[in-house]
């Protein structure tokens, strides 16, 4: 037996995850960091195993895994930025949403799963047709926010919409900014940052040439403010970071050497900080794998074996015992 946990770790630490995307809509991701509520002592991290995915709830203080489940299929935790930002956990730690790998183009149709993640059991499971992909859900998992592509070959084109979790229902009417309902949400999603109660999600967007932007989308009342920012046009915005300040009320656009960029969560207006950083980077600084990442991909193929042994002994008690006249 120990002679087999030393391979079954080897093959988790070898097996490839869902890579984010690079130009486009981001993949729903495996290993790393995960996804965790602001502020929370545990990680939800997937791990591929297989044709199986291994879903780990891991303590962030020691990287102790203390609940796994193994599910069919190729799925990951939703990624939304590609500064490595993720979503799908509820505020309240009840609900986790995977999303489907994207193993083929076009999508033409989007598998999703709802977790209860207190016991890591499957609640539902979403399948829409057309491209998906989740952007964020609200505090108390009732509200589920996904990007849309109408267009499953022009991803340049995409709007928010709203599926209720409760009554199993995608709304008709997409999420808008009432200010300019005719506004069509266009960029590349650079960074995320949630308040701390994880009822609003801010992702800034890039736009080419075009003045960038941030999303400001309200999962609880399931509408969105786009906060131009004029002052940061035409800058390289690949290595910065959204960042909540202290009681919420400000959010930073932050470089390398400090805030470029302020904005007022109460009122959406933006300011230049006291002193601005002489230069943007050129590429976004990799940030290390959190401590616990290692462990918990190291576990999965323990994990996977565990259950597929735990289905054999079910299986050989349940099965009837032959006996000879």
């Amino acid at each position: 037996m120990r002679r087999l946990l030393i391979v079954c770790c080897g093959l988790g630490l070898a097996l490839p995850g869902l890579a984010a995307a690079a130009g486009g809509p981001v993949s729903p991701q495996q290993g790393g960091a995960g996804v965790a509520t602001p502020g929370g002592d545990v990680a939800y991290i997937a791990v591929g195993a297989g044709h199986r995915t291994v879903i780990e709830r891991v303590r962030r203080a020691g990287g102790a895994v203390d609940r796994f489940t193994s599910l069919p299929g190729s799925l990951g935790i939703p990624g939304v930025a590609y500064d490595g930002s993720t979503t799908g956990l509820s505020a309240d730690g009840r609900t986790l949403v995977l999303a489907g790998g994207l193993g083929r183009y076009p999508v033409l149709r989007t598998h999703l799963v709802v977790l209860d993640a207190l016991h890591l059991r499957t609640r539902a499971r979403i399948e829409l047709p057309g491209w998906f992909n989740v952007d964020a859900i609200s505090p108390t998992g009732r509200w589920l926010y996904l990007i849309h592509y109408p267009s499953a070959r022009n991803t340049s084109s995409y709007e928010v919409r709203a599926y209720d979790v409760r009554n199993h229902r995608l709304l008709a009417k997409p999420v808008i900014d009432p200010r300019e309902p005719d506004e069509a949400m266009q960029g590349d999603p650079v960074t995320r940052a949630m308040s701390a109660d994880g009822r609003w999600a801010y992702t800034l967007y890039q736009r080419g040439d075009d003045v960038p932007f941030i999303h400001a989308l309200d999962t609880q009342r399931r509408t969105a403010a786009c906060i131009d920012l004029p002052i940061l046009a035409g800058a390289d915005l690949s290595g910065v970071r959204l960042v909540m300040a202290p009681g919420g009320n400000s959010l930073r656009i932050v470089g390398p050497n400090g805030a470029i960029a302020l904005v007022d969560t109460r009122t959406f207006t933006v300011r230049r900080p006291a002193s601005v950083p002489p230069r943007l980077p050129a590429t976004a600084p990799k940030e290390p794998d959190p401590p616990w990442a290692p462990v918990a991909v190291a576990l999965a193929g323990v994990a996977a074996v565990a259950a597929v042994l735990r289905r054999i002994v079910r299986r050989r008690r349940a099965a009837p015992v032959a006996h000879g006249r």
